[in-house]
């Protein structure tokens, strides 16, 4: 780097690699409007300091990004759920017009682009209206894009466009983003994309935070902005993650006929519907059998999709195919009432 190494807004280089990049996706941006991160939590953590302390509220998917959810929760607010459609449907706009109108919240967080946990991609019209509608309440809509390079199935008339393409005064939409789900879960440098005094607001606040994120990953990152590197990169991590995805798929119509669910078109994970049987008794039971997979509850409030797990695509075939069988006898010992008799197993499969 060649520096002192102290940048608190991010790599310079990078924050301009990562302009451009929203510039040629349609979203005209500046260095100045980008903050870098450590991974879109460290971004998310954030933008909650700023605007939003104990005791307000924050309008969330429902079902929602666990560790989204539980950074809320941990932070005091009041989490105002708005149901997801079933399946792929996405958002119910009328029930998102209601919920920021009647609650006011301060912030609401969305994924629009390959939903976490369901998969859903939110339409250019759907985009629009929640724009209008947190503009219209007074809300700073978060938009999480960590899935939006994960597209499988290209749309027919191409890909939607960038939430924040749609909020061209910069005033109701703060944008997330990462490499950790775009290329390796270990590559921990996310950003935030918002007009420039809330991002001069966001470093001044990050003193008290973590001063700023790994000068040595930010260069990694800005290597491959700066070529070839990120489009071969994400070229080749889609190909793997469809493949991932599409044996995960046959493995599961193999096995677990009775489970449902919709294939989604990207992003990393298949929201399932497990048969009638308690998603969260079949993932403690997998786990005695030596497979971690998160259940419904731990994406919803109160207890809600307790009939659910959340299964995610990132690992290959046979790996993947070892992990279905393991659930499929969790599932057939939840369904007998035999959950207590399962030994300790000899490997772990998450």
């Amino acid at each position: 780097a060649r520096t002192h190494g102290d940048f608190p807004a991010g790599l310079p280089a990078l924050r301009e690699a990562l302009a451009d990049r929203y510039t040629a996706r349609g979203v005209p941006t500046m260095p100045e409007q980008i903050m870098v991160t450590t991974g879109a939590m460290g971004g998310l953590a954030a933008v909650r300091r700023l605007f939003a302390p104990a005791g307000e509220r924050i309008a969330v998917e429902h079902p929602s990004y666990a560790n989204v959810l539980q950074l809320m929760r941990q932070s005091g607010l009041r989490l105002v759920p708005v149901a997801m459609g079933e399946g792929l449907a996405g958002w119910d706009l009328p029930a998102w017009r209601a919920a920021l109108r009647d609650s006011a919240p301060r912030l609401a967080y969305v994924v629009a682009d390959y939903h976490n946990p369901t998969g859903a991609l939110a339409p250019d019209e759907a985009r629009r209206q929640l724009v209008a509608a947190s503009r219209s309440s007074g809300t700073v809509l978060i938009v999480d894009e960590t899935m939006a390079d994960l597209c499988l199935d290209p749309p027919p008339d191409g890909p939607p466009l960038p939430v924040a393409a749609l909020d061209p005064g910069g005033a109701a939409v703060v944008t997330v983003g990462s490499a950790s789900k775009t290329f390796w879960a270990g590559l921990r440098i996310g950003w935030v994309r918002a007009a420039p005094e809330l991002i001069r607001r966001l470093v001044a606040g990050r003193a008290h935070a973590d001063l700023g994120s790994p000068v040595l990953e930010q260069l990694a990152l800005t290597w491959l902005l700066s070529g070839d590197g990120w489009d071969e990169a994400v070229r080749l991590r889609r190909d793997e993650v469809r493949t991932n995805r599409d044996a995960l798929v046959r493995a599961l119509r193999a096995h677990l006929p009775d489970w449902r669910f919709e294939v989604p078109s990207g992003g990393l994970t298949l929201w399932t519907r497990t048969g009638g049987l308690s998603g969260s008794r079949i993932a403690e039971t997998g786990e005695r059998l030596g497979v971690r997979v998160p259940s419904g509850p731990r994406f919803g409030i109160d207890g809600a999709f307790d009939g659910h797990l959340r299964l995610p695509f990132t690992l290959p075939p046979a790996v993947a195919g070892e992990a279905v069988t393991r659930l499929e006898v969790a599932a057939r010992m939840v369904a007998e009432g035999r959950v207590g008799t399962v030994g300790a197993p000899g490997d772990y499969i998450a």
